[in-house]
């Protein structure tokens, strides 16, 4: 079934993925595209909604969009830079704010019988995050809301369905925005709220049987959330033309090798595991430095890859598990966009000679939207509710070089903690999960001798997205009883930190 789709043009807010994020929540279909790069069928679009920006209009770096086929034809909204466009080209005034308005501010005034500010009342919350304010209307403005500072913090075009606000409803902050999107988006534009995991079920495998027919295709599947339900989308489509590769680079958790194959096999897939672990070992001998370290993981995984889909008669595609911020962040808005998206995936950069072209069923749909979409397929929840897991594996999680023994050590080290987690019902309060062995050995006594051992620290944090993260404050007795275990039971380790760091600065990974 066709979608009803909203059209954002992102002028390079922070804030673009979360409106996005907020669409989607009302089950609506929505895509991103920089505001000099719009989609040429217009026509698909039932809404358009115009994001922040960093740029000011009244600078020298001034974005200007083309509205013509958009502004009084289609219904549109306003956030933040684009408000204040409309204001400023149109007959309005954009001035430099005397006090820069950023943070909380209430709705001090709201016009009545608005459909636009329906089911909203004085007082409301809402996030501002700019430095130029709208000193006067753009012509054929009516002003529709207020703060205490900000007199035209949202207003309409007469006779048009534009309107516009110099606040951001997308944010948590802004406690009625979901309301306020709902208002213009529902009963404004009257987009039809069918997007759904089931929904994106059936359009996708449909759209997967239209590009591939009867052809082969290969998928790298790496234990994760999103090269699974890739997989099992893919399976869905074309069932047994789907060979998918389960590479063990000896830098996975302990028994995962053994366990996720079981699973796939559990779920029908047609799955070929591959022990590389030693030919991955042999190349990493002696590298210490963290960007050698991933692209020796890198190039290896290509090759045995490579080698695997070689056995495959006749096989013309390469099945990926990219997700849509891959795709967003690839496409710069200032710098115009970007030729090449990011290639942000467990297979990394392909060599010319693996001739196969590229299907990516997830690459519109966010993180939790994969899950949601799992979910609907029956994907078992513990599946679905894994940690993400870096591409590099341990690899980027043994400081300094890696070896057989030190990959055994912290192995061990792992098991203890994560199935720590689980035991004491952590696991599922935790965005992710890891613990680094370090290069620093420490004393320590251990009966009546003196011991010289490894230090490993173990990492906890909560996040939406891993753009941003908080370190968890786990229980200390949780924390106590697995420091003895590990101490006690993981020959080589006579010492256990906890990092207490936040990202930024520090990163979620220590390498």
């Amino acid at each position: 079934m066709e979608q009803d789709q909203v059209l954002i043009l992102d002028f390079g807010s922070q804030y673009t993925q979360l409106i996005a994020r907020r669409v989607r929540e009302l089950n609506i279909y929505c895509e991103i595209h920089p505001f000099n790069h719009p989609p040429k069928e217009l026509e698909n679009f039932k809404a358009v909604i115009l994001s922040g920006s960093p740029n000011s209009v009244r600078g020298e770096n001034v974005l200007h969009p083309e509205l013509s086929e958009i502004k009084g034809k289609k219904p549109l909204l306003a956030v933040c830079y684009g408000a204040q466009y409309l204001a400023h080209f149109s007959g309005g005034k954009v001035a430099e704010s005397n006090t820069r308005e950023y943070g909380r501010a209430n709705l001090s005034y709201i016009k009545n019988d608005e459909i636009f500010f329906q089911n909203i009342s004085d007082g409301s919350q809402v996030w501002m995050s700019h430095s130029d304010t709208i000193k006067e209307l753009p012509t054929g403005g009516i002003l529709l809301a207020s703060t205490k500072d900000v007199e035209n913090a949202a207003y309409k075009i007469d006779g048009e369905d534009t309107f516009a606000i110099q606040f951001h409803p997308e944010v948590y902050h802004s406690k009625d925005g979901k309301q306020l999107l709902a208002n213009f988006l529902v009963d404004i534009a009257k987009v039809a709220q069918t997007w759904t995991p089931d929904s994106f079920v059936e359009s996708t495998v449909a759209d997967i049987r239209a590009k591939v027919g009867n052809d082969k295709v290969v998928l790298g599947l790496s234990g994760g959330v999103d090269s699974t339900v890739a997989a099992v989308l893919l399976h869905k489509a074309i069932g047994k033309n789907l060979y998918c590769i389960f590479v063990n680079n000896g830098l996975l958790r302990k028994n995962e090798f053994e366990s996720v194959l079981t699973q796939y096999e559990g779920m029908g897939l047609n799955v070929k595991g591959v022990d590389a672990s030693q030919r991955f070992l042999d190349k990493l001998a002696g590298i210490s430095d963290p960007e050698g370290k991933r692209k020796a993981i890198g190039s290896t995984f290509i090759d045995v890859f490579d080698d695997e889909a070689h056995h495959i008669k006749d096989v013309k595609w390469l099945a990926q598990g990219t997700i849509y911020p891959d795709v967003i962040e690839s496409v710069s808005v200032n710098g115009g966009p970007s030729a090449t998206i990011k290639s942000h995936h467990n297979v990394g950069g392909l060599p010319d000679y693996m001739k196969l072209k590229i299907v990516e069923p997830l690459k519109m749909i966010f993180k939790d939207e994969v899950r949601r979409v799992g979910a609907s397929m029956g994907i078992d929840p513990e599946l679905l509710g894994r940690h993400p897991f870096p591409g590099p594996g341990l690899g980027i999680r043994i400081l300094g070089d890696i070896t057989a023994e030190k990959v055994r050590i912290l192995q061990e080290v792992d098991a203890i903690f994560i199935n720590g987690l689980k035991e004491d019902g952590l696991y599922d309060k935790v965005w992710q999960a890891g613990a680094m062995l370090l290069p620093v050995n420490s004393v320590g006594v251990m009966g009546d001798e003196r011991t010289y051992e490894k230090v490993v620290a173990l990492r906890a944090v909560e996040s939406t997205d891993g753009m941003t993260a908080d370190w968890v404050d786990l229980p200390y007795k949780f924390l106590q009883k697995t420091s003895n275990k590990i101490i006690n039971q993981v020959k080589g380790v006579n010492r256990v930190v906890y990092d207490i760091s936040s990202k930024p600065p520090a990163t979620i990974e220590w390498e």
